[in-house]
């Protein structure tokens, strides 16, 4: 929502301010836009092997949506995890192997639609916690397992981003080319009255115009934004990964949990009180 109004006020500005003193039909050059637009498609085409462009293709459409790593969301985590963690404490390691194996028929992982539904985030939890069954465990040695795909992880989903930003650099460059043939197309027709050359060159000049406000105003606030998902993306995977460690090293569910709450962001962070409150009420149910 906030990029479409993003747009309507860099148009507005653009196109109003310069309407105050100047025919808006003068910017109207359709084969300016298509040179343009057709030149940034290619590159990216050109620039990105298939994985790369269904990645960021595929990425797209989340810039329109709100995040879903908000505080409620977050809650439903660090109560989940406290739950299995509990039925460890009291049961022991076996007792969650059903859970972990089908985690889509567990009982526990059930209660959570808001983080079962996502598939990279119970891959990452039940993973860590098959291990968890499966035997003793080196935390130093399960940390850095745990780091090093986190980092694998936030690489991949940066990928949009960065290829997006790249794009938005280039840009202006394209509008360069599209300009520079027009001031060709120009330099052909020297013969013909000033008035005519001045509506061809400042015809030429709409391709560089047209590259600074896509690059800048439309392509790179998609950069933006794509960036920002990548790394709103990646806090949950590092609430896990302290809470499963906390819980390696000996540490009461309870405790465990606080560790991750200390993780997250002050804005999507609850309160103590917020959070044992919540743990009580959903453990009466």
């Amino acid at each position: 929502m906030f990029l479409i109004i993003g747009y309507v006020i860099i148009l507005g500005s653009a196109l109003g301010t310069y309407a105050v003193h100047g025919s808006l039909a003068a910017l109207w050059v359709p084969l300016e836009y298509i040179a343009i637009v057709g030149l940034t498609l290619g590159g990216f085409v050109a620039g990105n092997d298939i994985k790369i462009i269904k990645a960021t293709i595929g990425a797209l459409p989340s810039i329109f949506k709100g995040t879903k790593f908000n505080k409620a969301a977050y809650v439903d985590l660090l109560a989940m995890l406290f739950e299995v963690l509990a039925k460890v404490r009291k049961e022991g390691l076996m007792s969650i192997e059903s859970d972990v194996e089908s985690p889509e028929q567990s009982p526990v992982f059930s209660k959570y639609p808001s983080i079962s539904s996502d598939h990279h985030v119970m891959e990452f939890i039940t993973d860590y916690l098959r291990m968890m069954v499966g035997g003793n465990l080196n935390a130093l040695e399960i940390e850095n397992l745990m780091d090093i795909e986190i980092e694998t992880h936030h690489h991949e989903v940066e990928v949009p981003g960065h290829v997006m930003s790249k794009m938005a650099d280039a840009v202006p460059a394209f509008g360069i080319v599209v300009a520079v043939m027009g001031v060709v197309n120009v330099m052909g027709s020297v013969g013909e009255p000033p008035a005519v050359l001045g509506k061809m060159i400042g015809g030429a000049l709409v391709g560089t115009f047209l590259g600074i406000l896509i690059s800048y105003g439309f392509v790179a606030p998609v950069a933006t934004l794509l960036e920002q998902k990548a790394g709103e993306g990646s806090k949950i995977y590092q609430v896990i990964k302290v809470v499963l460690l906390a819980s390696m090293s000996g540490y009461a569910p309870q405790v465990a949990v606080e560790f991750g709450r200390k993780v997250l962001f002050s804005g999507d962070r609850p309160t103590f009180l917020e959070l044992e409150t919540e743990l009580k009420d959903r453990k009466k149910k």
